[in-house]
C-alpha cells in the first residue's frame, strides 16, 4: 500500500512538472497568434529598400513570456533571430506587470490580476508573485541577461552612446539589435515616486503611465474614472522629466494626455495605437489630440492588430500609416506593433518587408518610408536619451 501511494505521488509530481513545462508555451501560442497566410512576395526594389532601412518598433511585450529572447521560437511574434530577419535595428521591450480579468477597451477595474498566476506557472521568482515592482525588475534582468549572454547579438540601450554603438555596428554589417526597456503603466511604482529612480537604474528609459485600468497616477483610457493626473501623477511626471525618462501615453485617458502636455515641453510618445479617423475604436485617441502630440514633436506608433487598425492585413495597416502621415506629418509616425501583447497579426517581425512593399504600392516616397519605419523614432531617441 505504501509503495502504491509513493508511486501515485510520483506520478502526480511528474504530471505537475510536465504541466509546468507545457502550459506556458500553450498559453502563449493561443495568445500571440500569427494567422496562417501564404508567403509574402516582396519585389526586388522593395527588398533592396527594406535592407537599407534603420527600423525601430516602439512596443513589444516579449519579456512577459517563458522563452529566451535570443532563441528562435515557433510561437509569438518577436525574438532576436526574427528581428534580424526583419532587419529591425531597435526594439522597445515593454514590460507588463498587471492585467485585469475580463480585459476590454471600455471599462476595467484594478481589482483583479491575471499576471500573478502567469508568473507562478512560468516559475518566476516568488518575490514577483505579489510585487509589481519586482515583476518589472525581473523582466529587466531577463533582457540584461540575454544581452550579457550574446553581446554580439543584443545590446540594452540606456544612453545615446549605446544607440550610436549599435547603429555603427549595423552600418558595418553586424547583425546586432538594440533593446530599450519601457513600462506598460507605472503601477510598478507601488505608490512611491522614489521607485522611478529604481526603474531607471534597472535600465528603463521609456515609461508608459497606464495600462488597462486606473492607477495612482490617474485615469486610464480603459478605466472607470476618465480622470486626469492626480497629485501623485503630477509628481511622477516631474520626476520622469528630471530623470530624463521618455513618457508614453498609449493607454492614458485623454485628460491625462492633456495634463502631460500642459506640464512638459519635450516630445511624448503614443507607443502602440491606431488613429481614430482610420479605425474608430475605443482603443484609439481622438485625431485632434494626436495632432497636438505631433505638434510637440512626439511620435505615434501604429500597431498591427484589429483594435488599432480594424483589419489586420498588411495593406490595411499601411492605410492607417497613410492616414496618420497625412494627419500628423510623416515626421511623427512610427511602428508600434504590440507584438507578443496578446494580439493576433498577419505578419511577425521577420516579415516586416511586407510593410515596405505595401507602402511603396500605396505611393509612399522612399524618404517617408525611411522616417516611418524607424527614422523618426531613432531621431527622437537620439535627442532624448542621456548622452552616456
Amino acid at each position: 500500500m505504501k509503495k502504491a501511494v509513493l508511486i501515485g505521488l510520483g506520478l502526480v509530481v511528474a504530471a505537475a512538472v510536465a504541466a509546468l513545462a507545457i502550459v506556458p508555451g500553450y498559453l502563449e501560442s493561443t495568445t500571440n497568434v500569427v494567422e496562417e497566410h501564404a508567403p509574402y512576395e516582396i519585389g526586388e526594389a522593395s527588398s533592396a529598400l527594406h535592407e537599407s532601412l534603420v527600423i525601430a518598433d516602439l512596443h513589444s511585450d516579449t519579456l512577459l513570456w517563458a522563452r529566451d529572447p535570443l532563441s528562435r521560437a515557433d510561437r509569438g511574434h518577436v525574438d532576436v533571430p526574427r528581428l534580424v530577419d526583419g532587419n529591425v535595428a531597435l526594439q522597445v521591450f515593454s514590460v507588463v506587470t498587471k492585467v485585469p480579468q475580463g480585459l476590454n477597451y471600455d471599462e476595467n477595474t484594478a481589482d483583479s490580476d491575471q499576471i500573478t498566476l502567469l508568473a507562478m506557472v512560468q516559475r518566476w521568482p516568488a518575490r514577483t508573485w505579489r510585487s509589481l515592482l519586482e515583476r518589472a525588475l525581473y523582466q529587466a534582468d531577463k533582457l540584461k541577461a540575454a544581452a550579457e549572454d550574446a553581446p554580439e547579438a543584443l545590446k540594452v540601450v540606456r544612453t545615446k552612446a549605446d544607440l550610436e554603438e549599435v547603429l555603427s555596428a549595423r552600418a558595418e554589417g553586424k547583425e546586432i539589435v538594440a533593446g530599450l526597456l519601457a513600462t506598460e503603466g507605472l503601477h510598478p511604482l507601488e505608490g512611491d515616486v522614489a521607485n522611478v529612480k529604481v526603474l531607471y537604474d534597472a535600465g528603463y528609459r521609456m515609461m508608459g503611465l497606464h495600462h488597462f485600468f486606473d492607477n495612482k497616477l490617474g485615469g486610464s483610457l480603459h478605466g472607470l474614472s476618465g480622470a486626469g493626473l492626480t497629485d501623485f501623477g503630477k509628481e511622477v511626471v516631474r520626476e520622469l522629466e528630471a530623470q530624463g525618462v521618455m513618457i508614453d501615453v498609449a493607454h492614458s485617458s485623454p485628460a491625462v494626455v492633456e495634463d502631460v502636455l500642459a506640464m512638459t515641453d519635450g516630445p511624448i510618445f503614443v507607443s502602440h495605437t491606431g488613429v481614430k479617423g482610420a479605425c474608430n475604436t475605443a482603443r484609439n485617441l481622438e485625431d485632434d489630440l494626436m495632432k497636438r502630440i505631433a505638434e510637440r514633436g512626439g511620435v505615434i506608433g501604429i500597431g498591427y492588430w484589429d483594435g488599432a487598425v480594424c483589419k489586420i492585413d498588411p495593406a490595411n495597416v499601411v492605410k492607417s500609416l497613410r492616414y496618420a502621415a497625412d494627419l500628423l506629418g510623416a515626421d511623427h509616425v512610427g511602428l508600434g506593433s504590440d507584438y507578443d501583447g496578446g494580439t493576433t497579426v498577419l505578419f511577425d517581425t521577420s516579415e516586416l518587408a511586407i510593410l515596405t512593399e505595401e507602402m511603396r504600392k500605396a505611393g509612399f516616397t522612399d524618404e517617408e518610408i525611411r522616417k516611418i519605419m524607424g527614422g523618426n523614432v531613432i531621431r527622437v531617441f537620439k535627442e532624448q536619451l542621456p548622452a552616456g
